[in-house]
């Protein structure tokens, strides 16, 4: 449905005045703020109309409105003026993330922490994910005389390592035969073809050094199975104890410790290269309907790899948010990928 121009600038009105101060708005107050040259009446019959139409309500009938989803909808869709960042806004995340390196892992939740702090709301984010990764690097980095560290990279930008436990001493000759069988047998393999029968296929063909490299090659299995994992990281949950617009924040705040039901929203809405609104009941969890979720995709090497997400009740200021999330997502993005070509 179309509105006329009267209806939509009195409705883009209400949606900023009710995100700003939390409190319903009624026809004299949105004049003084709108500063149209038209009557209280004019604007109290439009607001009627608009409320008649589902995009405002009103919690009681002395109140003013507020605005319905199929208003924010409405707004966020077609109304809502895109908000530029400043400069120092931008500088701030580059700041705070620029010293950050390591697993992906420990990069989302920093930009998790990050993101929290600038806009008060909860931040989820899962790590990158891409069934059809290959695995691109392998380090083993000795640590004792029976203990080393094994590193594995995969071609989604994914770092995972373990410790490794030998029987035998790590001499050049381990070291050495290690790096050959993972060169020759998982170096450029899809991690999901790794398995438990491989393991045992190679650990036959080595002989005598069977004994000696089975534990390291058991943890590199144990390794490609860690990169198939998508993980839910989640930050800034306390920041939802701020908002009165809850009447349970203990309860969501419990219900994104689950990672299935975010997980599941990310994949069934997620589109490459778009962020997206999912506002009240559009969340088909009933512990979201309160709450509206934003998210964008961040790619790792030019292929969409996993999302982050903010979560606050449903009158979060959306034309801020979403381009602080986005430039976010851009910027881990970029991280994830720096840290591929390395």
């Amino acid at each position: 449905m179309q509105l006329s121009e009267r209806k939509e600038k009195i409705l883009a009105a209400v949606v900023e005045h009710y995100i700003a101060t939390g409190e319903p708005v009624g026809s004299k107050t949105l004049l003084e703020f709108m500063k149209m040259p038209v009557s209280s009446a004019t604007v109290r019959n439009e607001m009627a109309e608009l409320s008649r139409l589902g995009f405002l309500e009103q919690p009681h009938t002395s109140a003013g409105r507020i605005p319905s989803q199929q208003g924010y909808r409405y707004y966020v869709d077609r109304l809502m003026n895109r908000y530029e960042m400043p400069l120092n806004e931008k500088r701030l995340i580059e700041a705070k993330l620029s010293t950050v390196s390591g697993e992906p892992q420990q990069i989302l939740e920093q930009a998790g922490q990050v993101l929290a702090e600038l806009t008060n709301c909860a931040v989820v984010s899962t790590t990158p994910s891409d069934e059809n990764a290959v695995i691109r690097k392998i380090e083993l980095v000795p640590l004792g005389v029976h203990t080393a560290m094994i590193i594995m990279l995969t071609s989604s930008g994914i770092l995972k390592s373990r410790v490794c436990r030998t029987d035998a001493a790590l001499n050049m000759d381990i070291m050495e035969t290690f790096y050959n069988v993972a060169s020759q047998h998982f170096i450029g393999k899809a991690a999901a073809e790794v398995s438990t029968a491989l393991i045992q296929t190679l650990a036959l063909s080595l002989g005598a050094k069977a004994l000696e490299i089975s534990p390291l090659l058991v943890t590199l299995a144990d390794l490609a199975q860690m990169t198939e994992q998508t993980q839910l990281i989640l930050e800034g949950q306390s920041n939802l104890l701020n908002y009165s617009d809850y009447q349970n924040a203990y309860e969501l705040m419990e219900f994104l410790r689950n990672s299935d039901p975010i997980t599941s929203l990310f994949l069934t809405h997620r589109q490459k290269g778009e962020t997206g609104v999912l506002i009240g009941k559009e969340n088909r969890f009933r512990e979201l309907q309160d709450s509206s979720l934003i998210f964008s995709g961040y790619s790792v090497g030019g292929k969409d790899s996993g999302t982050l997400g903010l979560i606050g009740p449903t009158r979060i200021d959306y034309a801020r948010l979403i381009p602080s999330l986005k430039y976010l997502t851009e910027i881990v993005g970029s991280i994830l990928s720096d840290n591929l070509e390395d």
